[in-house]
Protein backbone atom coordinates (compact mmCIF):
# COMPACT_ATOMS: atom_id res chain seq x y z
CA UNK A 1 0.00 0.00 0.00
CA UNK A 2 1.41 3.42 -0.96
CA UNK A 3 2.40 5.93 1.67
CA UNK A 4 0.18 9.01 2.13
CA UNK A 5 0.98 11.57 -0.55
CA UNK A 6 1.75 14.24 2.07
CA UNK A 7 4.68 12.08 3.22
CA UNK A 8 5.90 11.53 -0.31
CA UNK A 9 5.55 15.05 -1.70
CA UNK A 10 8.77 16.42 -0.12
CA UNK A 11 10.76 13.48 -1.55
CA UNK A 12 9.27 14.11 -4.98
CA UNK A 13 9.98 17.84 -4.77
CA UNK A 14 13.59 17.27 -3.76
CA UNK A 15 14.18 15.90 -7.26
CA UNK A 16 11.73 18.00 -9.30
CA UNK A 17 13.20 21.18 -7.80
CA UNK A 18 16.52 20.37 -9.49
CA UNK A 19 14.95 19.74 -12.91
CA UNK A 20 14.16 16.03 -12.73
CA UNK A 21 10.88 15.11 -14.42
CA UNK A 22 8.68 12.61 -12.64
CA UNK A 23 7.34 9.77 -14.74
CA UNK A 24 4.15 8.75 -12.93
CA UNK A 25 2.54 6.43 -15.46
CA UNK A 26 3.72 3.48 -17.52
CA UNK A 27 2.96 5.41 -20.72
CA UNK A 28 5.16 8.33 -19.59
CA UNK A 29 7.97 5.85 -18.91
CA UNK A 30 7.49 4.23 -22.30
CA UNK A 31 7.47 7.58 -24.09
CA UNK A 32 10.72 8.66 -22.42
CA UNK A 33 12.72 5.43 -22.08
CA UNK A 34 11.54 4.10 -25.43
CA UNK A 35 13.67 6.73 -27.17
CA UNK A 36 16.68 5.28 -28.88
CA UNK A 37 18.82 8.41 -28.94
CA UNK A 38 20.68 10.19 -26.15
CA UNK A 39 21.16 9.62 -22.45
CA UNK A 40 18.45 9.33 -19.81
CA UNK A 41 18.96 9.32 -16.05
CA UNK A 42 16.29 7.44 -14.08
CA UNK A 43 16.25 7.86 -10.31
CA UNK A 44 14.16 5.20 -8.62
CA UNK A 45 13.05 7.34 -5.71
CA UNK A 46 11.97 5.96 -2.35
CA UNK A 47 10.62 7.10 0.99
CA UNK A 48 13.45 5.33 2.86
CA UNK A 49 16.19 7.05 4.81
CA UNK A 50 18.99 6.13 2.43
CA UNK A 51 17.12 7.84 -0.40
CA UNK A 52 16.73 10.98 1.71
CA UNK A 53 20.19 11.05 3.24
CA UNK A 54 22.27 9.55 0.46
CA UNK A 55 20.68 9.07 -2.97
CA UNK A 56 18.80 12.32 -3.59
CA UNK A 57 21.62 14.56 -2.26
CA UNK A 58 24.13 12.61 -4.37
CA UNK A 59 22.06 13.04 -7.53
CA UNK A 60 21.75 16.78 -6.86
CA UNK A 61 25.50 17.09 -6.31
CA UNK A 62 26.40 15.05 -9.40
CA UNK A 63 24.26 17.30 -11.60
CA UNK A 64 25.94 20.54 -10.47
CA UNK A 65 28.88 20.40 -12.87
CA UNK A 66 30.43 18.39 -15.65
CA UNK A 67 28.67 16.34 -18.28
CA UNK A 68 25.03 15.49 -17.61
CA UNK A 69 22.45 13.17 -19.15
CA UNK A 70 20.23 14.64 -21.86
CA UNK A 71 17.05 13.77 -19.97
CA UNK A 72 16.58 13.66 -16.19
CA UNK A 73 13.73 11.55 -14.82
CA UNK A 74 12.48 9.69 -11.78
CA UNK A 75 9.93 7.08 -10.81
CA UNK A 76 8.74 6.57 -7.24
CA UNK A 77 8.94 3.00 -5.95
CA UNK A 78 5.95 1.92 -3.91
CA UNK A 79 3.95 4.97 -5.03
CA UNK A 80 3.75 5.07 -8.82
CA UNK A 81 3.75 1.31 -9.11
CA UNK A 82 3.03 0.82 -12.83
CA UNK A 83 5.58 3.47 -13.82
CA UNK A 84 8.23 1.88 -11.60
CA UNK A 85 7.52 -1.62 -12.92
CA UNK A 86 7.72 -0.40 -16.52
CA UNK A 87 11.01 1.42 -15.87
CA UNK A 88 12.47 -1.70 -14.27
CA UNK A 89 11.72 -3.66 -17.43
CA UNK A 90 14.24 -1.41 -19.17
CA UNK A 91 16.82 -2.27 -16.50
CA UNK A 92 16.59 -6.04 -17.07
CA UNK A 93 18.37 -8.27 -16.13
CA UNK A 94 19.23 -6.04 -13.14
CA UNK A 95 17.16 -6.90 -10.05
CA UNK A 96 14.69 -4.36 -8.64
CA UNK A 97 16.31 -1.95 -6.21
CA UNK A 98 15.07 1.15 -4.46
CA UNK A 99 16.46 3.58 -4.24
CA UNK A 100 18.62 3.18 -7.29
CA UNK A 101 19.93 5.20 -10.20
CA UNK A 102 20.02 4.00 -13.80
CA UNK A 103 21.65 5.58 -16.83
CA UNK A 104 20.40 4.70 -20.29
CA UNK A 105 22.22 5.54 -23.50
CA UNK A 106 20.60 5.10 -26.89
CA UNK A 107 17.92 2.90 -25.36
CA UNK A 108 20.28 0.59 -23.46
CA UNK A 109 21.17 0.41 -19.79
CA UNK A 110 24.82 1.40 -19.40
CA UNK A 111 25.07 2.06 -15.64
CA UNK A 112 23.13 0.98 -12.56
CA UNK A 113 23.69 2.06 -8.99
CA UNK A 114 21.80 -0.28 -6.66
CA UNK A 115 20.70 0.30 -3.09
CA UNK A 116 23.65 -1.76 -1.83
CA UNK A 117 25.96 0.93 -3.33
CA UNK A 118 23.86 3.72 -1.78
CA UNK A 119 22.96 2.58 1.72
CA UNK A 120 25.66 3.35 4.28
CA UNK A 121 27.85 5.35 1.89
CA UNK A 122 28.37 9.10 2.06
CA UNK A 123 26.47 11.07 -0.56
CA UNK A 124 29.79 12.51 -1.82
CA UNK A 125 31.03 9.01 -2.73
CA UNK A 126 27.77 8.22 -4.50
CA UNK A 127 27.93 11.54 -6.36
CA UNK A 128 31.46 10.67 -7.51
CA UNK A 129 30.19 7.34 -8.90
CA UNK A 130 27.48 9.19 -10.79
CA UNK A 131 29.87 11.86 -12.08
CA UNK A 132 32.16 9.13 -13.41
CA UNK A 133 29.24 7.44 -15.18
CA UNK A 134 28.22 10.79 -16.66
CA UNK A 135 31.80 11.36 -17.81
CA UNK A 136 31.90 7.96 -19.46
CA UNK A 137 28.50 7.97 -21.10
CA UNK A 138 27.28 11.58 -21.40
CA UNK A 139 30.22 13.52 -22.78
CA UNK A 140 29.73 14.59 -26.35
CA UNK A 141 32.14 12.82 -28.64
CA UNK A 142 34.49 15.15 -30.51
Amino acid sequence: MPYPEEWVTPAREELTSIGIEELRTASEVEKTLGRRKGTVLVVVNSICGCAAGNARPAVADALKSGPKPDTLTSVFAGQDIEATERAREYFSPQPPSSPSVALMRDGKLVFMLHRNRIEGRPSEAIANDLKEAFRLYCETEV
